[in-house]
């Protein structure tokens, strides 16, 4: 039977990231595809919180003796989790991708331009626009219920994010705003006002092109 969890708790972040990308998982999700299984008496879902926590309290000094001392995570892993960051830091933070404008959106979207369902997503910038990560929040037609603030909020707090930007698709072609994509704006700005995080922009992307709501000073 615990063979059996154990699958399952591995399962459960592997089929997400199939079947909505990998974007749509969570930091924790994340490394228990990469740690693959837990040990007794800690589930992989366990393991892989206590190793997103030391990441995100001292990220740049991780190394494998620290990771070591978390219980349970042996000498295999911890190597695991050590080369993924030494990677990400090779090619990845190098990139330091920063966002200043709609297209510069439109380019890091480029791949769900001719997705043919809509797609809701939100990019997580730092106090510099640099983006700390883009994250889809769901997949289907674009209204109030579907679209909760804490879907987008709670990714932005997680994050310690200082803005967001947010971003859909329009499988039908048009660039111009509905009036729900208007409605869901609004009801977001109010919600980032709140929290003291900026709303910088929601962009409408096509595979013929983009449509700023910052740029066409819809508030």
């Amino acid at each position: 039977m615990k063979k059996i969890n154990e699958l399952n708790s591995f399962d459960k972040p592997r089929e997400k990231l199939i079947k909505k990308g990998v974007s749509a998982l969570k930091d924790y999700e994340l490394v228990a595809i990469l740690l693959g299984s837990g040990i007794k008496g800690k589930d992989v879902l366990s393991l892989s919180k206590e190793i997103v926590k030391l990441l995100r309290d001292d990220f740049d000094r991780v190394d494998l003796e620290k990771l070591l001392q978390i219980h349970g995570l042996g000498r295999a892993k911890a190597a695991q989790i050590v080369s993924a960051i030494e990677l990400a830091k090779r090619y990845l933070i190098k990139q330091n991708r920063k966002i200043t404008s709609a297209k510069d959106i439109y380019e890091e979207l480029r791949e769900y331009r001719d997705k043919k369902q809509e797609y809701f997503l939100a990019l997580y910038l730092d106090g510099a626009n640099h983006l700390i990560s883009k994250n889809i929040i769901t997949i289907g037609t674009l209204n109030q219920s579907l679209i909760h603030p804490r879907e987008v909020f709670a990714l932005a707090m997680e994050y310690r994010c200082a803005s967001v930007i947010i971003a859909h698709n329009h499988p039908s072609g048009s660039l111009s705003p509905s009036k729900e994509d208007i409605q869901v704006t609004k009801r977001l700005r109010e919600s980032a006002d709140i929290l003291g995080i900026e709303l910088l922009d929601h962009v409408i992307i096509t595979k013929d092109g983009y449509f700023s709501f910052d740029e066409n000073h819809i508030y």
